[in-house]
């Protein structure tokens, strides 16, 4: 079997970051994690996450907790997408596990329901802006990452090509 074969059928380690880190990032501002998100939340909005289906996020106040990274993440849709919230109001929503399982379920090796009856995921606050978060993500058929595209050549040929001909 290949190495591309290999990381075909490879699946994330179990794994829980260092206290460390979740005591230097909970220091840490949070925002720009939060514009990290938002950015890639936008990227997806119209594309892949349909905004009449999330409508109902719209001016509520959502929060990812990473509860082994240190991370505390809050945003808002409002009619222009996703934005980075700063308030002390208790979230509508928050959403909350540890780094690797969010990992997982961004790459679809776990699925929501059994992350949350397992207890590894955790949804506070309004159930109704959870199950429509959860159903929204269940629902998108998102674009599979080809671990070839990660070929050390393939990557150095698409930076070649962005960075334009050679001067030589």
């Amino acid at each position: 079997m290949d190495i591309i074969e290999t990381l075909r059928r490879a699946r994330i380690p179990q794994f829980e970051l260092p206290r460390l880190v979740g005591s230097i990032n909970a220091r840490l501002p949070q925002l720009p994690p939060t514009l990290g998100l938002v950015s890639a939340l936008n990227l997806a909005l119209d594309r892949i996450l349909p905004r009449d289906t999330l409508e109902p996020l719209t001016g509520k106040l959502v929060c990812l907790r990473v509860t082994d990274g240190g991370l505390t993440l809050q945003f808002t849709l409002t009619p222009k997408g996703f934005r980075p919230a700063v308030s002390s109001a208790r979230p509508d929503l928050m959403i909350s596990a540890k780094a690797r399982d969010f990992l997982a379920l961004a790459l679809r090796e776990e699925d929501p329901d059994t992350l949350f009856f397992n207890r590894r995921l955790v949804m506070e606050g309004d159930t109704d802006l959870g199950l429509l978060v959860k159903n929204t993500l269940d629902a998108v058929d998102w674009p599979r990452l080809d671990p070839e595209d990660l070929h050390p050549f393939r990557l150095f040929a698409q930076l070649r090509l962005r960075m334009g001909p050679s001067s030589r």
